[in-house]
């Protein structure tokens, strides 16, 4: 059977040797939550196709289905122009070594000059050989904490596919859900803090007649610091109807 098809705009997961077909369905789901799905599986422990895979990819399927299957690594390496290999233990070899957010921007920079780029992830039980990194040409290491540096094969294939999706869509960091409604407008927001003035003038509320200037103000200043929308300026004004109605019964 011949090799499915990639997309050469996107790097290639690389799994290396894993273990367990529930880590590689894992790391498949985790692929395609980022728009990655071109996966590599070199000889896996258990064979392949694996049901265990199936079963944890959840609803990334495809992925699995159109995995490559390496006999070896450099099979698995043979159209790739520049290779990353994640790693959280220090070796003796003299690599750059990249974050996960350096990594994926210099990955991107690649692609786009119209290189091939493939991301290494070794097997659970102790990551990638130094044979294995010997072949890349780059490490990619996460700050983890020191006393307890492993991370998951799915949990690892998840933060690159987190960066590489940063590096290649707009990520907006902050935004409003206005759910139906506006911002009210300064107009808006200055008719609601008469009517309570006046609804408060009415009621007493401001004395002793020293303090009254200052309470007016302070109240003003109140309004013009909330952040309201045009539904809460309504739901304001009705509360304030309402109390006033429930007043004028007795």
């Amino acid at each position: 059977m011949s090799d499915p098809v990639e997309n050469p705009a996107i790097p290639a997961m690389v799994l290396v040797r894993p273990q367990m077909g529930e880590n590689i369905g894992a790391a498949a789901r985790a692929m395609w939550n980022f728009g990655l799905d071109h996966m590599r599986i070199v000889a896996p422990r258990d064979g392949w196709p694996n049901p265990a895979a199936v079963a944890l990819a959840a609803g990334a399927g495809r992925l699995l289905d159109e995995a490559r299957l390496c006999a070896d690594l450099p099979e698995a390496l043979k159209d790739a122009d520049f290779v990353f290999a994640t790693t959280a233990r220090d070796r003796d070899l003299t690599k750059p070594v990249y974050s996960p957010e350096a990594a994926m921007a210099e990955a991107a920079t690649r692609i786009a000059s119209g290189q091939r780029v493939a991301v290494l992830f070794g097997p659970e039980r102790a990551g990638l050989e130094n044979e294995d990194i010997a072949r890349a040409n780059a490490i990619v290491t996460v700050p983890v904490n020191p006393a307890f540096p492993s991370l998951n094969l799915a949990q690892c294939v998840l933060l690159i596919g987190y960066e590489w999706r940063r590096q290649t869509t707009e990520v907006i960091a902050r935004d409003e859900e206005m759910a139906g409604t506006d911002w009210a407008s300064g107009e808006e927001v200055e008719h609601l803090a008469a009517h309570y003035e006046e609804r408060m003038e009415e009621a007493g509320f401001f004395f002793p007649e020293h303090k009254v200037a200052s309470m007016k103000v302070n109240l003003r200043n109140m309004w013009s610091r909330m952040p309201l929308t045009r539904a809460d300026v309504q739901m304001l004004h009705g509360m304030m109807r309402q109390m006033v109605r429930w007043k004028d019964r007795f």
